[in-house]
């Protein structure tokens, strides 16, 4: 449940005064700071827009993993989706009001989503770590190499040959395999374990390296949004562990659904049980009323 406009308003003057304390930004986020921006994969009005073939088989989200699909209907939602999602050129506007929060703080990102909007909205693509992959990227499916391949060539053959009234790609020839084995590809993000997660390891480590280089006396802010229980591991628990092992950091945990905080962060952890896109007005209100 959402907060009420005046606690709302309250815990934004709280979450500015400690931005203002702060050293160093670390921003975390989870597909519900996507979804807050547009990007919501259970929107099924967008669904039924983007795939009608799709919406007709009884599909209604693009959580399709697991489905059984033939590999020239599974192509063609890979492309509209992937071109939706990653090659959008749109500014969006509540990532972009987030970079103006920031502002001129030392800053680093880390997320779970594979969509590069935080790179496309103002944020410096070198400091945006996203363990869990990229749909700007594929890779062998078996995998026979490590190396992988920019999508947009991809995505542009594929939607080249798209049928969107039968949701197939109607050239079996734009149909993708892998460049060294000839095999099946994949997007390459994390499903499985055939994930090639080399891309990200050197963007892991400068991160690492950013955190370890104020690990005593850095005040950092960890600023999460929307990061709930299906991935835990990936942004929710590293956000606790960091708030613990370092002593100046405090938490901010925006989430409508998950918000909780654990008990023995009380006092360097704000729970805001809201969207990000409320907080993030409350949040400017709070920013241009300070520079009056």
């Amino acid at each position: 449940m959402n907060h009420q406009p005046s606690t709302l308003r309250a815990q934004a003057s709280t979450i500015r005064g400690w931005l203002d304390g702060a050293d160093r930004v670390l921003i975390t986020a989870g597909a519900g700071l996507s979804a807050a921006a547009g990007y919501d994969y259970g929107d099924t009005d967008r669904f039924q827009e983007l795939f009608p073939a799709l919406y007709r088989l009884g599909l209604r989200s693009r959580y399709l993993v697991g489905v059984p699909l033939p590999s020239a209907r599974l192509w063609g939602y890979w492309a509209v989706h992937i071109d939706d999602i990653r090659y959008g050129s749109a500014p969006n506007p509540l990532y972009q009001r987030l970079r103006t929060i920031v502002g001129d703080k030392d800053h680093w990102v880390m997320t779970s989503n594979v969509d590069a909007i935080f790179a496309r909205n103002g944020f410096a693509a070198d400091r945006v770590f996203t363990p869990q992959g990229d749909y700007g990227r594929y890779q062998c499916a078996t995998p026979c190499t490590s190396a992988t391949w920019d999508s947009k060539p991809l995505v542009d053959r594929l939607l080249s040959a798209y049928d969107r009234d039968t949701g197939i790609v109607t050239d079996p020839d734009a149909l993708p395999r892998c460049p060294n084995c000839d095999g099946r590809v994949e997007i390459n993000v994390r499903i499985g374990p055939e994930f090639i997660d080399a891309p990200y390891l050197p963007t892991g480590r400068r991160l690492q390296e950013w955190l370890n280089e104020g690990a005593t006396d850095a005040r950092l802010l960890i600023l999460e949004f929307g990061a709930g229980f299906n991935t835990p591991g990936v942004i929710r628990h590293p956000g606790e562990h960091l708030t613990r092992h370092f002593p100046r950091a405090r938490l901010v945990r925006v989430n409508p659904t998950h918000p909780d905080i654990p008990s023995d962060l009380t006092g360097r952890a704000l729970s805001v049980p809201a969207d990000a896109d409320h907080l993030l007005d409350a949040l400017t209100a709070s920013q241009a009323q300070a520079h009056r």
